[in-house]
């Protein structure tokens, strides 16, 4: 009897460890694919190292976008790779945790979900995301407060963004959906669902935490540049960092004042 045990043990951790290698493997082949269309330039006609080696002082010689529906389909299309590549890995712990006790609901009887359809639904929280995006794109370029290589052509905006990203970070809603990121486990306690349509609105339900923690830091990509690739892996850094190192919290306080002290010292500039 014991064998017979010791050998289900067995089976059991060997099906843990291959689900493991398979989802992290899948991960790693999105974000690689998603960071190499980013840097490739998303579309735009040039490469993002080259976008950054043009440099501000080059930006007049660009002619503004024209908006068109292919345009935003454009627009939308590399916002929402940009999300994939900058907030997946951060995900990657809750991605593999419900794996885990995915398997284990299957080893106790209960119907089996593929991850990949958990996952799904934060691609769908961060297309929802995406298009409020482009729309602020739209709205800001309309009143010509971006600048063609999309970065913030008005200190007023420059400094509003750095104030309320700032301010954001205090913010007991910013701290709540913080702590549901850095907390896997305790999200799978309270909020697990059986079945295909619970294991997608639990991805729902974790996606939207992980852009309510992160939307103010993602609008910043209005004032650092939408396609500057320094500004981009800065913020996927920073945003994994307070997310998973155990003084996370504190870390993206310190970066919320710091923020702040940054955005009032360049409106004082205008005075």
């Amino acid at each position: 009897m014991s064998d017979t045990v010791t050998t289900i043990d067995r089976a059991v951790e060997s099906a843990l460890k291959r689900d493991r290698v398979i989802v992290l493997g899948a991960l790693s082949v999105v974000v690689a694919l998603s960071w190499a269309y980013v840097m490739a330039g998303a579309g735009m006609g040039m490469s993002a190292f080259e976008m950054v080696g043009l440099g501000s002082d080059n930006m007049g010689t660009m002619a503004p976008a024209v908006w068109s529906f292919s345009y935003a389909g454009l627009m939308f299309v590399m916002w929402w790779v940009m999300m994939i590549a900058m907030m997946l890995p951060s995900a990657a712990p809750m991605v593999l945790l419900f794996a885990l006790m995915n398997r284990k609901q299957k080893e106790k009887g209960n119907p089996f979900v593929p991850t990949a359809l958990f996952a799904s639904a934060y691609l769908v929280v961060w297309a929802g995301f995406s298009m409020v995006a482009v729309g602020a794109q739209w709205g800001l370029e309309t009143l010509s407060l971006l600048s063609p290589m999309l970065e913030s052509a008005n200190v007023v905006l420059g400094g509003g963004l750095l104030l309320a990203a700032g301010a954001y970070q205090l913010t007991p809603l910013k701290q709540a959906c913080l702590s549901h990121c850095r907390s896997p486990l305790q999200f799978i306690l309270a909020h697990w669902r059986n079945g295909l349509g619970g294991a997608f609105r639990m991805g729902v339900e974790h996606g939207s935490f992980c852009v309510g923690c992160c939307w103010f830091l993602m609008g910043l990509l209005f004032f650092g540049g939408v396609m500057n690739l320094y500004w981009i892996a800065g913020i996927a850094v920073f945003v994994m960092l307070e997310k998973t190192i155990p003084a996370g919290h504190w870390i993206s306080r310190m970066v919320g004042v710091a923020l702040i002290v940054w955005g009032i010292a360049l409106l004082v500039t205008i005075t």
